[in-house]
């Protein structure tokens, strides 16, 4: 036996040797990592005659640059008040991102990862206002929430816009109806392909607006028919359900989970039924004038935004109905997280916010075994001696007015590719 693994010791590193000799003659060094390379920050300039950016960030872990500004790309004004984006990066590597104080969107071009480019923009589709959030559709067309339509009796609520990559509408629908009210506006969603489903929440980003929000909509994917619009029973506190944020596809491709900007957590039953409906199976301490924001799904958890606690939960949801916290973290005092995105191979998350998070962005790992989340603390300016890139400029683009990110989103992983 001791020959045997001996032989086989032997044959590995002759194989590891030659692979390493075949990348060096071809000039270059193996790689195994699956990391994303870059980060895309959709950032908004403190000085309001300066344009808003798409500003890209070296996160190879092992280059020696982990944390280096690669380039920004400026829009063709400022003041749009950049807002959402894609929550990943589509394999078309367009990324479609909103400014949402303008009503503009862009569309970005990020085939050359660290070159980006503008390939279009589009402000009011079909009738409809203020584009929100963009979901990709299975094929490979992209769903826009937009918050509000016009008409002669005044503003109503928005709808549904699917689009193809470059903008093109294709088709609309409606989020008006009988029992809808007036303050209802289409604010984020989840596409559920198996059941023919897509589940939106119903936030107005206008907090002049009285609505509470407190109601999801539920469409026929194949012909964008509203077909529910039902409002989520309150907790002990009376308003868990109030201000629908975030719904999401758990990994079973069947249930959807919908956050809510009360840091409250709802499970659906039913919404391939007649009959759907919500219950909350998890609630947050709250902290006063802030929301609880973005989540993602990780496998078998869920991942949310609590400023509370200034940071991160990890629920272990196998079973949804019973969410069960595994990890949190905890960033600065004065931080208040709001976006996070998760990488493709999901080992690590980026985090934006307000508060001490307002001109910065950190990184976390995420164990997808454990749902253990931490802060990235290689993740720095190089120079740095505090984890996290600060937003000080000055920029490639020009300029050097301290920059505001809010969506982000990493790049895709490379498959065997070589650096």
């Amino acid at each position: 036996m001791a020959n045997s693994r001996s032989m086989t010791e032997r044959l590995h590193a002759l194989a590891l040797l030659l692979l390493v000799g075949c990348a060096a003659s071809l000039g270059r060094a193996p790689s195994v990592s699956n990391d994303s390379e870059y980060l895309y920050l959709w950032t908004a300039s403190t000085d309001s005659a300066a344009p808003d950016f798409l500003a890209v960030l070296d996160v190879r872990p092992d280059t020696g640059r982990y944390g280096a500004m690669v380039t920004t790309l400026a829009m063709p004004s400022g003041s749009n008040v950049p807002h959402h984006i894609e929550h990943e990066l589509a394999a078309d590597r367009q990324l479609f991102a909103n400014g949402f104080g303008s009503g503009r969107s862009f569309i970005l071009d990020l085939r050359d990862e660290a070159k980006p480019r503008l390939a279009g923009e589009f402000a009011a589709h079909a009738g409809f206002a203020h584009p929100h959030s963009f979901l990709r559709l299975p094929n490979g067309n992209v769903l826009s929430t937009f918050q509000m339509r016009h008409d002669v009796s005044g503003v109503q609520p928005g709808g549904l816009v699917e689009m193809k990559a470059d903008g093109e509408v294709v088709r609309s629908s409606q989020a008006s109806g009988v029992g809808v009210p007036a303050g209802l506006r289409p604010y984020s969603g989840a596409i559920v392909p198996a059941l023919d489903r897509i589940v939106t929440s119903t936030t107005d980003m206008d907090e002049k607006n009285p609505y509470k929000a407190n109601q999801v909509q539920i469409w026929r994917l194949s012909t964008l028919e509203l077909l529910h619009t039902i409002t989520l029973p309150p907790g002990p506190l009376g308003d868990e359900g109030d201000y629908t944020a975030e719904p999401r596809l758990l990994a079973d491709g069947r249930t959807v989970m919908v956050s809510t900007f009360n840091c409250s957590l709802y499970l659906l039953d039913g919404i391939e039924g007649d009959k759907p409906t919500g219950r909350l199976v998890a609630t947050f301490p709250r902290r006063k004038d802030t929301y609880c924001a973005i989540p993602v799904v990780a496998g078998s958890f869920w991942l949310m935004t609590v400023p509370s606690i200034s940071g991160v939960v990890s629920l272990d949801i196998s079973d949804p109905a019973h969410p069960r916290e595994v990890s949190r973290l905890t960033l600065g005092p004065e931080d208040v997280p709001h976006w996070i995105a998760l990488e493709p191979n999901m080992r690590r998350i980026v985090i934006t916010g307000y508060g001490g998070l307002l001109n910065r962005v950190v990184l976390a790992t995420f164990d997808s075994a454990t749902g253990a989340v931490s802060l990235d603390a290689r993740f720095r300016q190089l120079g740095a001696t505090a984890p996290g890139f600060a937003l000080a400029g000055p920029w490639p683009h020009g300029g050097d007015a301290p920059g505001v990110p809010h969506g982000a989103v990493f790049s895709r992983s490379p498959v065997s590719k070589s650096r």
